[in-house]
């Protein structure tokens, strides 16, 4: 087979000598720094050091040529190659498989050098076979792995002085988060792609998803305290397996099972979950049965601060989920959970008002739901949910409260609504509305109630600079305990990755103020604001997802 040469140079040598000269001008060149750092006097060293420098330069410019000619060359190779239906690999393709392999993993010659010797020589079939497949995998590896994630980090100051105070009111199930999240926060999410990682639509696939959540207070960078106060906590909150088009009658079913977060329902700008049933099971999604689709899980949670004879306490939950029901006025879905949690008697407890000795009763319950969206409204999407549950179920999760001898009549109501609406790239708002009644079951207890409505619009002045406004308004009540309202503003300058309101990354300043009422004097801003009624903060945040 016809070689290829480039200036007299075969492209084993040149492989063979590209890097050693490579690390020989470097090692020059840091001496050289090294050598005028001491000596800054000497205008003969730095007239060297210039010298050097230029001669470097003017290798790596020639080196690059060659790089290219033999680029060009290469292609040349591969078009003989199909004239000829030879099986043989040239040298010249070597070289170039050695080059990708050296560029990942450090080792330009490990094939060229390692198996063929100091004198370029014709590989060996074995030789180029185990490159060729080294290289494979490499691309498959690439291609198979995917990350992705989201943090937000600041910090920020209270007007007396200390470090940043959230505000928000006692009973509420979230607070307005513009310029009012005092802490860091990350999930790192880490997927490997095991069949399909093309993701062909006519091939069934396979992945694997990990991902890890850390949560700082911001009070030092690697925060370790005494009694634990303030330190990093990092947790394991999913690690599931789940694979899809597995039956050719259903291939947008996908059959999951493990740990993971499961199809929570969120509102943005104060960061609630009005559905989170995340935890640990198994189940179907996107069985589609014709009028929409049906999602089936299994999911549970326990206690492991409270055992009874059973072990520790535990609840399950059996989540049937009907959606992308085409209907009047966008797109509608149903859901309904059993949820069960055995009883028995303690053996031990701590960190809960039950004590060991104590009878805990089986607590069955149930709960449903109903939810309207519009994906694609005057720019954004609107979305209404509405749901109640009762005993076990009613906190629409798969944690279980307080095992109290009431726990089988506790109730929960629960409304929301969000709207994003963004007419153009100068402007977007996002209001929500939210609604809760809870009853602990107890029947000298009256209804607890949580009433919040706010918004968030944003204005962008260019691709890159915004101001975005925050104001929210909560009243909480619990009958004995507290009953009042805050209000919370916000003012942030944002530099942006876009004109869009979910535009990340993002940076901004802020200033935050919020006023409260007596009734709730006490419960809101910690230890700076505990006998006031006013409070401010401010400071500087950043915020992404990828």
């Amino acid at each position: 087979m016809r070689r290829v040469q480039t200036d007299g140079m075969s492209s084993g040598s040149f492989r063979h000598w590209q890097k050693p000269l490579r690390w020989s001008f470097c090692a020059m060149t840091m001496t050289c720094f090294g050598t005028v750092s001491a000596l800054a006097q000497s205008d003969q060293l730095q007239k060297q050091l210039q010298e050097l420098k230029q001669e470097y330069d003017q290798t790596t410019h020639d080196l690059e040529q060659r790089i290219a000619a033999l680029e060009q060359q290469i292609e040349q190779e591969k078009e003989i190659k199909e004239e000829s239906k030879e099986g043989t690999v040239s040298t010249v393709e070597l070289a170039a498989q050695q080059a990708v392999q050296g560029a990942v993993g450090g080792e330009s010659n490990q094939v060229g050098a390692k198996f063929q010797g100091q004198l370029p020589s014709e590989p060996t079939y074995d030789l180029l076979r185990e490159a060729d497949t080294k290289i494979q995998k490499l691309q498959e590896q690439l291609s198979s792995f995917e990350f992705h994630g989201y943090f937000r980090s600041g910090y920020g100051l209270n007007s007396a002085g200390g470090q940043q105070v959230a505000f928000q009111a006692p009973g509420a199930g979230a607070k307005y988060r513009l310029g009012n999240e005092a802490e860091t926060y990350g999930e790192f999410i880490f997927v490997n792609n095991w069949l399909n990682p093309e993701h062909d639509s006519n091939k069934a696939w396979m992945k694997t998803e990990v991902m890890f959540e850390a949560n700082t207070t911001n009070s030092a960078s690697y925060a370790n305290f005494p009694g634990s106060i303030g330190n990093d906590q990092f947790r394991l909150r999913e690690a599931f397996v789940q694979a899809g088009n597995v039956l050719e009658s259903q291939p947008d079913a996908k059959f999951w099972a493990g740990e993971r977060y499961y199809r929570r329902q969120h509102i943005e700008i104060n960061d609630f979950y009005p559905l989170d049933m995340s935890g640990y099971g198994a189940g179907v999604e996107d069985f589609n049965v014709g009028v929409g689709k049906i999602a089936l899980g299994f999911l549970s949670g326990a206690s492991p601060d409270i055992v009874t004879q059973n072990g520790n306490l535990a609840k399950s939950n059996i989540d049937v989920r009907l959606y992308d029901l085409r209907g009047p006025a966008g797109l509608w879905g149903g859901w309904f959970d059993f949820a069960t949690s055995k009883g028995g008697k303690t053996i031990s407890s701590t960190g809960t008002p039950t004590i060991a000795g104590a009878d805990i009763s089986t607590a069955n319950g149930y709960a449903f739901g109903l939810r309207h969206q519009r994906l694609e409204w005057h720019g954004g999407y609107h979305s209404f949910s509405i749901q109640y549950g009762t005993g076990a179920a009613s906190n629409y999760s798969t944690s279980i409260d307080d095992p109290t001898p009431f726990l089988h009549s506790e109730k929960r109501l629960l409304v929301t609504e969000q709207v994003l609406i963004q007419p153009d790239d100068k402007f977007a708002i996002m209001p929500i509305f939210i609604y809760q009644r809870t009853k602990d079951g107890n029947p000298q207890h009256d209804w607890n109630q949580w009433v919040s409505f706010g918004a968030r619009p944003e204005v962008f002045f260019t691709k890159y600079l915004s101001l975005a406004f925050e104001g929210g308004f909560d009243h909480t009540r619990s009958r004995g305990q507290y009953d009042g309202w805050l209000r919370k503003f916000t003012i942030a300058p944002q530099i942006g990755a876009g004109r869009k309101f979910f535009s990340r990354p993002v940076l901004r300043t802020f200033l935050t103020y919020a006023t409260w009422s007596d009734g709730l004097r006490g419960f809101v801003g910690g230890v700076p604001y505990q006998n006031r009624t006013t409070g401010l903060t401010y400071g500087v945040q950043a915020e992404t997802w990828w």
